[in-house]
């Protein structure tokens, strides 16, 4: 039986626009009992952007605690409820991002929407309150109710960040203190493999996942033998997750052979959508399109030409992954079959990274990386491009 939730959420603007923030709790949909509260001070922001804001991050909350949770949304907005139900059109332009940011966390399947009158909402709305006197006073909102529901035990720990629509998501947690911190358990630890060769990767061709999905070649197979059997002799992968697209799958396939072990697709793993710049090299991108390459590799937040994807885009995507990954597989061991911008980013925000570190690490197919999470949300980065396998 899955689990089952109830998301509470809340936010307001005092001014509409004005000091805005938001709150949202996570209920056991049995006993009723507080698994997580999240609030945040968003700045100048209107009523309802701070309530889609408190929305996202109930559902974020509610996807770390069990990501195949059932979850019914309870909010006293009757924009939020009927705009997410499908009931009544997103006309607001800064609306829409918000909406496909809040349906992109969870299935549809898993979620359902329940107006409540103000009155049956006080707890969120009591949160929302708190944040925004917290940052009149220049300071962060404290939650009362750590992720799980246990009574927190000394400091408070901090509030997740504002879920801004093209905000930055977080690293994995504040740096540790020190080498004598406790013993945090045996982390998750994500074993990152690229893909083998395809006839596009010799070539240096632009290959997303909006091309023409190419498999391995010959090359690319020989590789995700020699992978395999390295790993076969290392004996420490306990689960296997892969990309859907072919170049991964197939890769996946002879580590999974050679290991016995299952593979599970990870929509969230997929490489970056190119547009138009698919199959082309970078110096026909740049006679084709020289405008939108600048801007491109100028910024994180612009998308490819023809309707690809941004980095920005991407690490939301890929972030929102790796948490649900984290969640199932912790204190276990588990390769991650995937693409050159997915396992960038997995090791650029472990690092707490600017996103331009994107274009200054070399990833050669069927390469090794690896990044440690552990319990208390920290990083660490423990291999980079591993190719001595292949030699």
């Amino acid at each position: 039986m899955a689990r089952r939730f109830v998301v509470e959420a809340d936010g307001g603007s005092r001014g509409n626009p004005g000091p805005a923030g938001y709150g949202a709790v996570v209920l056991d949909a049995e006993t009723g009992e507080p698994l997580a509260e999240v609030a945040e001070y968003i700045g100048t922001a209107t009523n309802n952007v701070a309530e889609y804001k408190g929305l996202i991050a109930g559902l974020r909350a509610a996807h770390a605690l069990d990501p195949e949770a059932e979850v019914r949304v309870r909010m006293d907005s009757k924009l939020v409820i009927e705009q997410m139900s499908g009931r009544w059109k997103i006309k607001h332009p800064d609306m829409r991002p918000l909406a496909a940011e809040a349906k992109a966390i969870m299935p549809p399947g898993q979620l359902t929407y329940e107006w409540i009158p103000r009155e049956k909402n006080k707890h969120a709305d009591r949160l929302a309150n708190e944040a925004m006197d917290a940052g009149k006073r220049g300071e962060q909102w404290q939650p009362k109710v750590p992720p799980g529901g246990t009574p927190a035990a000394g400091a408070p720990e901090a509030a997740a960040p504002a879920d801004d629509a093209l905000a930055e998501p977080a690293a994995t947690g504040a740096p540790a203190v020190g080498w004598g911190a406790a013993d945090l358990g045996t982390p998750a630890t994500f074993v990152l493999l690229r893909h083998g060769e395809t006839p596009l990767t010799p070539e240096k061709r632009f290959s997303g996942s909006g091309g023409t999905d190419p498999g391995l070649s010959d090359v690319g197979r020989h590789q995700a033998e020699r992978v395999a059997a390295a790993l076969a002799a290392r004996g420490t992968i306990q689960a296997i997750v892969t990309s859907p697209l072919r170049r991964c799958r197939e890769t996946a396939e002879a580590v999974a052979r050679r290991l016995g072990l299952d593979v599970r697709v990870e929509e969230g793993l997929r490489e970056t959508d190119f547009g138009a710049w698919e199959g082309l090299t970078f110096a026909e991108v740049k006679e084709r399109h020289p405008d939108d390459l600048e801007a491109w590799l100028a910024s994180s937040k612009v998308a490819p030409t023809g309707g690809g994807e941004s980095f920005a885009a991407v690490t939301r995507r890929v972030a929102l992954s790796r948490d649900k990954l984290i969640a199932r597989y912790t204190g276990r061991t588990v390769l991650l079959v995937t693409h050159v911008t997915p396992i960038k980013t997995l090791v650029r925000l472990a690092l707490g990274a600017p996103p331009e570190t994107l274009f200054r690490m070399e990833l050669s197919a069927a390469s090794l990386s690896a990044v440690a999470y552990y319990t208390d949300g920290n990083a660490s980065l423990r291999l980079l491009n591993e190719t001595a396998h292949l030699r």
